[in-house]
């Protein structure tokens, strides 16, 4: 068991697939810095890390720990392993294989180095995983560490950084494991990023397409699970108004659904007959020739589809 030993050398700040510990846990950490004055910040953007670890470089890591030449040699034929896509075999002269339990663990190791030698320098910083935010207190300062660190990443680590996704200046807007950065009234606050919210509601757009074949049943279970799982993740961000107006676009999409699923005439009459709408209203709505994304709106149709009959 290679966890034990390591564990105990690892950064208090770094979070990312560590026992005890969750992304939740880092974003409180960065909160927690700014709100001690650490406003400006450099998220680090390390260019496709498990792909480019350098196996020479993680050897020599794990030799200084582990003595036991067997456990060394393992972990080398496993990182040479290679991959089998499709009938193609591709040989791993660099990187760390994806999917695997031991994978976290070796990231970890490996960017230890870079954990302990910014402790040493003084700088705060949150690492979860290969998404690391070093905290400073002023611009000027961020772009020196921003600097120093890359060379640091590349003379010792052998690592490349992408400079162009690098980012230094205020935490406002910066983002990290989905979240972005905010302050007010003195007081670090989290919101869902843009990109982090325009994936979730292009995931609702799929789910909730007209045509993706999904029954009712089906589509309830699946969206019931998408949406918990996503609000349960970002359950620490301030995004009210966001889903006030994302509400009323998803409720609409679910009444087009609703709709085209009542495909024939004497379908739609029954089926708003028994939501409570007047017989003579009914035949009239259940006869338009209007279409469904057009229908969803209509004023009256809403609260008619909000129930759907069993």
């Amino acid at each position: 068991m290679l966890s034990p030993v390591y564990e105990r050398e690892f950064s208090d700040q770094s979070y990312g697939f560590r026992p005890h510990r969750s992304c939740h846990d880092a974003l409180r950490r960065a909160q927690s810095n700014v709100n001690a004055g650490y406003k400006y910040a450099v998220d680090l953007d390390l260019e496709k890390f498990f792909d480019t670890v350098n196996h020479s470089r993680l050897i020599e890591l794990l030799s200084k720990r582990i003595k036991d030449g067997r456990v060394i040699s393992l972990i080398h034929k496993y990182l040479l392993a290679g991959l089998q896509i499709g009938l193609h075999f591709e040989e791993t002269r660099s990187g760390v294989p994806q999917g695997s339990p031991l994978s976290p663990l070796l990231s970890n190791i490996m960017l230890n180095v870079l954990d302990k030698e910014l402790e040493l320098r003084g700088h705060p910083f949150v690492r979860y995983a290969d998404d690391c935010m070093i905290f400073c207190k002023s611009k000027r300062a961020a772009g020196r560490t921003k600097q120093s660190i890359i060379r640091y990443m590349e003379d010792v680590l052998y690592l490349r950084v992408n400079e162009e996704k690098t980012s230094v200046g205020y935490v406002r807007g910066m983002k990290f494991s989905g979240y972005s950065f905010y302050v007010t009234l003195s007081e670090c606050r989290l919101s869902v990023h843009p990109k982090s919210f325009a994936r979730f509601k292009s995931g609702l757009k799929e789910l909730t397409g007209r045509s993706n074949g999904m029954g009712y049943e089906r589509r309830k279970t699946v969206l019931r699970r998408f949406i918990t799982g996503w609000l349960e993740y970002f359950r620490l961000a301030d995004m009210k108004n966001k889903l006030q107006g994302l509400d009323e676009w998803y409720r609409r999409r679910l009444r087009m659904c609703i709709w085209k699923s009542w495909k024939k005439v004497r379908t739609r009459f029954n089926n708003l007959c028994k939501c409570g709408i007047e017989k003579d209203k009914a035949w009239e709505w259940a006869n338009t020739r209007k279409g469904y994304w057009h229908t969803s709106k209509t004023v009256q149709y809403s609260p008619a589809l909000c129930i759907m009959p069993t």
